[in-house]
């Protein structure tokens, strides 16, 4: 089948319904269907041939949002990057991607090119924000051109995966993914035409990208964006000002919003649902939560080679099921009462990753993806997350998952906790031990050490962290979530400061 993932995305909306809106500026779908072809025309006059990569480099915005469907209107394969990277972390993104076009906006515009200055083969800058802008002058200059039309099974855009366990891949993802983006928040939200989507995370994040933005499209509904980082003060004030009423959030900050009793002032502005992924959900973030707005959250399982999200849990036990659409198959030699991996199948999974030939081999099979996470089969297919392989210890001759150790240790904490973290590590003697380190919070640290030690004192002997480290912060990833990749190395040198004092 032949087919435009951006132009099967703006099929629905009703010409004089709200698309987008971004601070004070709103957009109409008829509005937004003609500007992406115009900026299709604009990317067409500047030579873009078909398969031809594009970075989308900027704050969210209307424009980043044209820019890039723009781009998949045309021909060519959208690539949102975080604008925050810094030069030594975008260098290898350009020289992989082996993009054509790079765009962004004005106050990028030194940097970025002091970097392409450095390339054998550097992209063109395309440079938004002003009136006098090299964009801005291609746009006014351009004619709406038609949708190009692809096999289904063409390059429509790329998703850089969230590096939380090492360097960042880019996923390959096919037209196909259009087609059915809205399937979890219609199935399970009763996402429609009259609903208003706001995501936290940023659009270069799956998250927001297929589960906000791809999912309102598709069903004609209005997606709000901001320029702005999020921080739970400003979650409050998006809320206030644009009335959503499905709202897409990660653990963190669902957690920092209850610690900083933003999360009571959030009821009785139209919520309906508010979802979490990226990271698991505590327990007690999810009651805490539902005292606090009276509403629960529903969390979400996806990865950036799904788009959206795969499995979700609607109660506290936190047991995953499959959303709609999504198929799940289990290896045939695998031991059910064992940690697992699994494999998905749906309209959204990617294609695969680029110039990865070993985890393309391990992850993609036949149409099918199996994620580097760990599951535990329970009754009826439900699945209980255990992390990833790399979170699977053998102690003491058991098998223990951070993640578990995590979770025990984060509901009894309760709010003395701002975010802790277990890791793996090798004893003197050459063992496997785990190592903790927690971040209490602001004026908390006594109750903070006394709660977890408590905590800690409650759990198998097998499951308990042998070292607790507290520090000020945690890596994080571009997208908010915990980089594991750097836990060993901050608790080696939490060890050494330790040694010195």
């Amino acid at each position: 089948m032949r087919m435009n993932a951006a132009q099967t995305l703006l099929q629905a909306g009703a010409p004089g319904a709200t698309a987008l809106e971004c601070g004070s500026e709103r957009l109409s779908y008829d509005a937004l269907r003609q500007r992406v072809r115009r900026a299709a025309g604009a990317w067409h006059r500047l030579g873009l041939r078909q398969g031809d990569r594009v970075i989308i480099t900027a704050p969210d915005s209307i424009e980043w949002v044209l820019a890039y469907l723009g781009v998949i209107w045309a021909g060519g394969v959208a690539i949102g990057v975080n604008p925050r990277l810094s030069p030594s972390e975008l260098a290898p993104i350009l020289q992989e991607s082996e993009v054509r076009y790079v765009w962004c906006e004005a106050d990028s515009v030194t940097s970025l090119a002091q970097l392409l200055a450095g390339m054998a083969q550097a992209p063109t800058l395309m440079v938004s924000g002003t009136d006098d802008s090299n964009w801005a002058r291609e746009f006014s200059l351009a004619q709406e051109m038609a949708h190009a039309l692809q096999d289904e099974e063409a390059p429509a855009l790329w998703i850089g995966t969230s590096g939380t366990t090492g360097v960042s891949k880019g996923v390959v993802h096919a037209q196909r993914a259009a087609g059915q983006p809205d399937s979890f928040a219609r199935g399970i939200l009763q996402l429609s035409a009259a609903d208003r989507l706001y995501a936290s995370s940023k659009l270069f994040f799956a998250y927001a990208l297929g589960n906000s933005l791809f999912a309102g499209l598709r069903a004609g509904a209005t997606v709000i964006l901001d320029r702005h980082w999020p921080d739970p003060q400003r979650v409050l004030e998006m809320v206030r000002a644009h009335r959503p009423t499905l709202a897409f959030c990660v653990p963190t900050l669902y957690s920092k919003m209850l610690q900083d009793g933003i999360a009571p002032q959030l009821a009785g502005h139209g919520i309906r649902h508010f979802v979490s992924a990226g990271e698991s959900l505590p327990v007690a973030v999810r009651q805490g939560w539902r005292a606090a707005t009276g509403l629960s959250i529903v969390s979400g399982y996806g990865t950036s080679e799904t788009l959206c999200l795969m499995l979700y849990s609607d109660d506290d036990s936190g047991l995953l099921q499959t959303t709609p659409q999504t198929q799940l198959r289990f290896a045939s030699d695998a031991d059910p009462d064992r940690p697992q991996r699994i494999w998905l199948r749906s309209s959204a999974v990617a294609l695969g990753y680029w110039k990865r030939p070993q985890a393309q081999a391990d992850g993609f099979r036949d149409g099918w993806y199996c994620p580097g996470d760990m599951f535990l089969r329970r009754a009826n297919d439900q699945l209980e997350f255990a992390g990833r392989i790399d979170d699977m210890l053998k102690i003491s001759g058991r098998w223990v998952s951070t993640l578990w150790v995590e979770q025990a240790i984060v509901n009894a904490a309760g709010d003395s906790v701002v975010q802790l973290a277990c890791v793996g590590v090798r004893t003197p003697e050459g063992l496997t031990a785990l190592s903790m380190l927690a971040i209490a919070a602001p004026g908390r640290g006594e109750l903070a050490q006394q709660r977890v030690r408590d905590a800690i004192a409650s759990l198998p002997t097998y499951r308990r962290p042998h070292w607790v480290h507290w520090v000020d912060a945690l890596p994080l990833t571009a997208t908010g979530k915990l980089q594991r990749s750097r836990l060993v190395a901050l608790h080696a040198a939490a060890l050494a400061s330790d040694d010195k004092t």
